[in-house]
C-alpha cells in the first residue's frame, strides 16, 4: 500500500511525517537499546565475574578467551557501545558489537543452557537483535553525529 493518495491534505501530512521520520525514526531505537545495554554493563562493572560458571558454554572462538578478558570485553562493550548509540557515532560498529554480545549471551546464557532472564530464554535476545538490525543496516538516521560527519 502506498503512503500517497490523491488528497492534497493527506499527501501533505505524509510528506511531513516522512521528513520528520528521516530525522528521528532511529532515535527511539538508539535510546532504548542504549538504556538496556548500558544497564547490563553497569551491573557487570559493579558485580562479580560469573562468566567462569558458563565459559565452557561460550561459542567458538569466545570459549577460547580467558574468563577475565571475556568479562571485560562484555562489560566495556555494554558501556561504550550504548554511549555511541546515544550520540549516533559509529552506530553501525556499535550495533554490530552489540549483535555479537547478544548472540554470545543467547548461546551461553539465555538458550536454556544456563540462567534465563525470562520464561522464554530466546525472546529477549531476539528482540534486541530485531531492534539492532535497522541500526546496523541503515545507520543512526539524520539526528546523529554519523550523519553530521557524512555531510561534511
Amino acid at each position: 500500500m502506498s503512503s500517497q493518495c490523491n488528497h492534497p491534505v493527506i499527501n501533505a501530512i505524509f510528506n511531513q511525517l516522512n521528513l520528520v521520520g528521516t530525522w528521528v525514526s532511529m532515535l527511539p531505537l538508539r535510546l532504548l537499546l542504549a538504556y538496556e545495554f548500558f544497564e547490563s554493563g553497569l551491573e557487570k562493572l559493579n558485580g562479580e565475574n560469573w562468566f567462569l560458571d558458563i565459559q565452557d558454554k561460550f561459542p567458538f572462538p569466545f570459549s577460547l578467551l580467558p574468563v577475565e578478558l571475556s568479562w571485560q570485553l562484555a562489560t566495556w562493550t555494554e558501556l561504550i557501545a550504548p554511549v555511541l548509540l546515544v550520540l549516533g557515532l559509529g552506530t553501525r560498529f556499535a550495533s554490530f558489537s552489540l549483535v555479537v554480545v547478544t548472540i554470545v549471551a543467547w548461546a551461553s546464557v539465555h538458550a536454556g543452557l544456563g540462567y534465563n532472564v525470562c520464561d522464554n530464554g530466546f525472546k529477549l535476545p531476539l528482540m534486541y537483535l530485531v531492534l539492532l538490525f535497522p541500526l546496523l543496516f541503515t545507520g543512526a538516521g539524520k539526528l546523529s553525529v554519523d550523519d553530521w560527519i557524512a555531510r561534511r
